[in-house]
C-alpha cells in the first residue's frame, strides 16, 4: 500500500489544471483496463449466461424498444 499512498499524496498536491488533466488520463486508463478485462470474460465465456437469458428473454417478448 505504500505505493498508492505516494500517489495519493501527489495527486493532493496537483493543482486545478494537473488535476483535470491526470483525471482525463485515468478515466481513459481506467476504460482501456476495463475493455481487456471485459473481452477476457467474453473469451473465456463467463458471460455466456447472461447472453442466453437475454436471448430467451427477447425471445419470449420480455425486451422493449429503446
Amino acid at each position: 500500500m505504500e505505493k498508492v499512498e505516494k500517489i495519493e499524496r501527489e495527486v493532493k498536491t496537483l493543482s486545478p489544471e494537473q488535476l483535470a488533466s491526470f483525471r482525463q488520463w485515468f478515466a481513459a486508463f481506467d476504460a482501456e483496463a476495463w475493455d481487456r478485462q471485459f473481452e477476457v470474460d467474453v473469451k473465456a465465456g463467463k458471460l455466456d449466461a447472461l447472453a442466453e437469458r437475454a436471448l430467451r428473454d427477447h425471445a419470449a417478448g420480455k425486451s422493449t424498444k429503446l
